[in-house]
């Protein structure tokens, strides 16, 4: 096809028509995200967004303490333990009661059932990624998954089963006693050794990849456009690093985050006036299975727990962590927020429950 040259007169006509649907566009793009302008939107190549990626990279191994190091015996004997509800008294509830794979390694409600069906104080945390967690439960009174481990067997509320007594159950099952000399082999079956073989158990229930690590890792069609603002936000405006932070997205530490409540949480074991009502930080690692969410179950939604921090909280008082301010988000925010906290979940193995000795 042959091209014919324009008059001059028809060409500027048409070079200032297209400038002003280019115009257009631009104004329809801020529209479509309140607050921000076109030109200010990080791209991929952007320095901060890219120093902000590197803070999310996945650790290469599972930690391991020297005193209780991993092995597939150990892992075996550890999962059928946390599978076995002989381990309470009744004979009913066992560690994967609470912290169940289905639910992301929570339960679902809004606080844990103990023995007798009788609810308890807080929500059933979930134990995904707790290898990477110093410190155990909601006000952090485990300082390591061997000594959590035991704290629910034991707690007349939870399992109520008298450790002594768990050791004599465990004992009387022939099959165990073959499971126990592989995996600890010359260690006594005590509660020490339980504990070490659920905490070993425990350190092995890892989050995989999500589409974020493949985003992060390169993959720019990993994650939609929504989810890059949100992310964005998510270390900018809204300020969530601050405590969600690291691959795991968590500080691992305790905030008093505002909830109304009479729980004071880790103030209870430890009289600071900035641990009053202070509760740990949970890992956000798919977090969209584990409805509903705080520590009492108090939001049912993530777009709840999204509008809870973006009016600053519901109480105010002196142990009230300074992260904790409105933040002005507007609804476009808000939904990329969510966005990019979808991408954090992963697609895991189905879990293969273990048979049970006799």
């Amino acid at each position: 096809m042959e091209l014919v040259p324009m008059k001059s007169s028809t060409g500027a006509f048409l070079l200032i028509l297209i400038l002003c649907m280019a115009g257009c566009v631009q104004r329809i793009l801020c529209a479509a995200r309140p607050n921000a302008a076109v030109d200010t939107i990080p791209s991929s190549s952007d320095p901060a967004r890219a120093h902000w990626k590197q803070k999310y990279i996945r650790p290469g191994r599972v930690p391991f303490p020297p005193d209780n190091l991993d092995s597939k015996d150990r892992e075996l004997l550890g999962k059928t333990l946390f599978f076995d509800p002989r381990l309470s008294q009744a004979g009913s509830i066992s560690c994967a009661s609470c912290h169940n794979p289905g639910f992301s390694w929570g339960d679902g409600l809004p606080r844990g059932v103990g023995i007798g069906m009788k609810q308890l104080g807080r929500r059933s945390p979930t134990i995904l990624n707790a290898a990477w967690s110093d410190l155990l439960f909601w006000d952090g009174r485990a300082d390591s998954l061997e000594m959590q481990a035991l704290g629910p067997i034991a707690s007349e509320k939870e399992m109520n089963m008298p450790l002594d007594v768990m050791v004599r159950t465990i004992e009387s099952i022939p099959g165990y006693k073959i499971l126990f000399d592989r995996a600890y082999p010359g260690e006594p079956i005590d509660a020490k050794t339980v504990a070490r073989a659920l905490a070993t158990f425990e350190r092995t229930i890892v989050s995989g990849p999500a589409p974020f690590d493949r985003w992060i890792a390169g993959d720019e069609n990993a994650i939609s456009e929504e989810a890059k603002s949100g992310f964005d936000l998510f270390n900018g405006k809204a300020g969530c690093v601050k405590c969600h932070s690291e691959w795991n997205f968590t500080d691992n530490g305790f905030h008093d985050v505002g909830l109304e409540d009479s729980d004071r949480g880790r103030g209870m074991r430890l009289p600071l006036e900035g641990m009053q009502f202070a509760f740990k930080t949970p890992t956000l690692r798919n977090v969209d299975r584990r409805a509903p969410y705080m520590h009492e179950g108090n939001e049912q939604t993530l777009a709840e727990v999204v509008d809870f921090y973006d009016r600053g909280g519901d109480v105010h008082r002196k142990s009230l962590s300074p992260e904790i301010v409105p933040l002005h988000l507007t609804a476009q925010e808000k939904w990329d927020l969510l966005a990019f906290l979808s991408t954090l979940t992963s697609v895991d193995k189905p879990v293969e429950y273990p048979i049970l000795p006799r």
